[in-house]
């Protein structure tokens, strides 16, 4: 180190240890085929290295407690390297620091994959890594992946703890990113596309895998950066078409499902996060029966006004952020299209909403 204070330091380049590590949440319910899937990647030679955390994050049902993987299904309470790259380990203390514990074996692993409990609720799981600024240096959300059991699925989906509750399956699916469709080979075809319709009935945006055995692709759910509005998953990709529309019908429902609203123009940056606010935090929007408007999920490419570029905004329960992604063409109109995935949702008044903030620039 050079005496002189005023030297200007050298540069360090960015090595490939110090890059981010992208982390995937793996949900699905109960005996939809997650242990199939982590253990096809555990013992397949995909030549990536990949660390699987199982963890069940609080409470959850005892049959998937303490769940191991593995050729053999020993259990593995240490880090423990396989033979194709992965590491592979069990933990039962709080997740994130199972995380920090994990990155101290930075170098050895490129990629996370962590498991929930088939009753546990990704959404404040995927929330600890995407805005948790400790970690964020570190690690960065990739996605949320979901396992749906094709057999069961529809039947899950329809079975509540009560009318205003929504059950853990259709919660899942909400949230998901990329949704695998697993034991195909246990239905007919009819089964199989009255089953995506119904998937898609309640999370419209998501990519759909369709396999058996869970043998998927690793390229089809991983480096996905869902939450970054960059690479495989683009939010400008998704609203290209102008009439991107996932619901079939304007409907007030007390189940989970997708509704898209649109408006064209721009809006001022403070008005919408005032919009954000109410809508996530305060919950002061109603629908037309005076109930309460409930997102798990949401997803938007907005026009501010003043900027060239479009701001992406998402949402996973009350946490929501954005970030200026590509530039507007020239010639390109500039719009505002949101997909809010949530219970009581209203088509009219969330779209009378997106206007209002359009027409108060105007």
């Amino acid at each position: 180190m050079s005496d002189n204070e005023d030297d200007i330091p050298v540069l360090v380049p960015l090595t490939p240890e110090a890059q981010k590590v992208p982390v995937t949440v793996i949900t699905g319910y109960l005996g939809a085929g997650k242990t199939t899937l982590l253990n096809y990647i555990l013992t397949e030679q995909h030549g990536k290295r990949i660390a699987v955390i199982l963890n069940e994050f609080g409470e959850g049902d005892s049959i998937e407690k303490s769940m191991s993987v593995g050729e053999k299904g020993e259990l593995f309470e240490e880090w423990l390297e396989l033979r194709n790259g992965c590491l592979c380990c069990s933990v039962k203390d709080n997740g994130v620091k199972a995380i920090e514990d994990l990155m101290k074996k930075k170098g050895k692993f490129d990629y996370i994959l962590l498991e929930t409990t088939g009753l546990a609720d990704p959404g404040p799981i995927a929330s600890i890594f995407w805005l948790d600024e400790e970690l964020c240096s570190d690690i960065y959300l990739d996605g949320i992946v979901t396992v749906v059991d094709a057999k069961f699925c529809s039947q899950q989906m329809i079975e509540r703890k009560s009318e205003e509750c929504t059950n853990e399956c259709q919660r899942q699916i909400a949230l998901a990113d990329v949704i695998i469709i697993n034991k195909t080979d246990l239905i007919q075809k009819e089964e199989c596309d009255s089953l995506r319709e119904l998937i898609r009935s309640v999370n419209g945006f998501a990519k759909l895998i369709e396999t058996s055995h869970a043998k998927v692709d690793l390229d089809e759910i991983l480096d996905k950066n869902a939450y970054g509005g960059v690479g495989t998953i683009r939010l400008e990709d998704i609203f290209t078409d102008r009439g991107y529309n996932p619901e079939n019908k304007h409907r007030i429902d007390k189940g989970i499902i997708t509704v898209t609203v649109q408006a064209d123009g721009d809006l001022l940056k403070a008005d919408l996060d005032e919009f954000l606010q109410n809508l996530l935090w305060e919950k002061s929007i109603k629908n037309s029966e005076g109930k309460t408007i409930q997102v798990l999920r949401l997803k938007g490419v907005v026009s501010i006004q003043g900027s060239d570029k479009r701001l992406v905004v998402q949402a996973v329960h009350e946490l929501y952020d954005s970030q200026y992604t590509t530039a507007w063409r020239h010639d390109e109109p500039h719009f505002n299209s949101i997909v809010f995935i949530g219970q009581n949702l209203d088509k009219n008044i969330l779209e009378t909403c997106l206007k209002n903030l359009v027409t108060k620039q105007l």
